[in-house]
């Protein structure tokens, strides 16, 4: 059984009177004044056929506000564990229950269920109460995008395939525990002799000749696996065998992808597509992101708008690497739909700029469309003056400050969640976190 909220909190519940304790006091606050958010979790946090009897879990409020205090203060689960036993004033913004300290095990599987779709109708909600204090009121807005990397090593063919390999032979060591008799040889080692070997190569045909030698120990490794498969569905013990065949079904289909795409690119010659390349076996839905001359990124694009008050209004976790002059309408059109009229003025980084952006910008009842970049389009065609304009220009810049925040404070920098929920549920919670404590601080006392 979960209760929503701690019913009665500790009457020694007490603020530190510093400037991190003020703040996490407003913060909680604004959390009392909308104890319906908490609705909202419950839901995630509510698994099915749980009895309404026996122990009580954390409650729903604490899950809340300890993975916004996570967030906050960029902690991990063990030091949040930690702070959470050792500071009245973050037992206090938690609102744990008397005499409670909740484990890191018990924090990481509670924070980690709360979708990114509860933590953005949380921002919705923090959002109106800017624009009831007065704070925003997303009139003039900016846009930009930024990139989120997911929890993986720098790719490549080689590296590819000696993860495959480690793994499979550790799921062919569980298969030897749940069935007798199970023939397979251990290609561990000579696939990571190979790997780095690849790497350092100094002529293609040595390389090559090791690819070849790579490619024949993983295509090994994965039938020694599928015949355990076979083999392990008539284990002894059946629920073992299906955490097993749980553990290998999901990786079987990525290798022979990770095989495909090495035979394509190394062996033929072919340019494989950015959109059908694989590039971590443990976080396969990263994308491959070039933003201009830059290096190479593997995560996810962000696309953000920001207004006055450096509150992030909306924020879009996108698929592949659209183009920043495909987004900008759906951006546009996401805020008008948020607040019920177009913003009076936009400002924008040149990749977002087009004829047709500025059009369709105009028509949707924006009055002044700024691209940093004019991109061939005259000053008088995007704003009214060229003070405006560079206003506007100047405004724009602004936004660069908020997303240097949000990856150097608030973890935006890199996801440090597996899989793609909750790698939506990071960054929209990281987002919430640094939205809250802004609104903490521009609210008036």
């Amino acid at each position: 059984m979960r209760q929503e909220r701690t019913v009665q909190a500790s009457l020694f519940d007490l603020f530190a009177d510093h400037e991190i304790g003020r703040e996490l006091k407003r913060m909680s606050q604004w959390l009392d004044e909308h104890r319906q958010l908490t609705e909202l979790a419950s839901e995630d946090l509510r698994r099915r056929g749980v009895k309404e009897t026996g122990r009580e879990g954390l409650p729903v409020e604490s899950v809340v506000r300890c993975a916004l205090l996570k967030q906050h203060r960029q902690l991990s689960y063990e030091e949040l564990a930690f702070h959470l036993e050792d500071s009245a004033s973050f037992r206090a913004f938690a609102r744990l229950p008397l005499s409670w300290t909740p484990k890191k095990s018990v924090l990481h599987r509670t924070i980690s269920a709360i979708r990114a779709e509860t933590w953005e109708a949380i921002n919705r909600a923090l959002l109106a109460s800017a624009r009831q204090e007065k704070i925003e009121a997303g009139k003039v807005v900016r846009f930009d995008s930024t990139v989120t990397a997911a929890l993986m090593h720098e790719p490549s063919d080689s590296s590819l395939l000696w993860d495959a390999v480690r793994v499979l032979a550790r799921l062919l060591r569980a298969a030897d525990a749940l069935v007798d008799g199970l023939a397979w040889r251990d290609h561990r080692r000579a696939a990571k002799k190979r790997a780095p070997t690849i790497e350092y190569a100094r002529d293609q045909r040595t390389r090559i000749q090791n690819y070849r030698e790579l490619l024949k120990l993983t295509r090994s490794t994965l039938s020694y696996a599928d015949q355990a498969a076979a083999q392990v569905s008539r284990a002894a013990d059946p629920i073992a065998a299906t955490l097993w065949q749980a553990g290998f079904r999901p990786y079987r289909p990525l290798i022979e992808r990770i095989i495909g795409q090495t035979e394509r690119r190394v062996l033929h010659g072919e340019a494989v597509p950015a959109s059908e390349k694989i590039v971590s076996l443990f976080e396969p839905h990263a994308d491959i992101i070039v933003k201009g001359a830059r290096d190479v990124q593997y995560g996810h694009k962000l696309n953000l708008t920001t207004g006055r008050s450096g509150l992030i209004l909306d924020l879009v976790i996108e698929p592949g690497n659209p183009a920043d002059s495909d987004r900008f309408l759906p951006m546009l059109e996401r805020q008008i739909a948020f607040y019920g009229k177009a913003p009076r003025q936009t400002a924008a980084d040149g990749g977002f700029a087009s004829r047709d952006n500025l059009a369709q910008a105009k028509a949707l009842g924006v009055h002044d469309a700024a691209f940093h970049k004019k991109a061939g389009l005259r000053v008088m065609d995007m704003v009214k003056s060229n003070w405006v304009y560079r206003r506007l220009r100047n405004f724009r810049s602004g936004i660069e400050a908020d997303i240097s925040c949000l990856k150097r404070a608030y973890g935006l920098a890199r996801c440090l969640w597996r899989g793609l929920d909750h790698f939506k549920a990071y960054v929209w919670s990281a987002a919430v976190a640094y939205n809250l404590a802004l609104f903490a601080r521009l609210c008036p006392a």
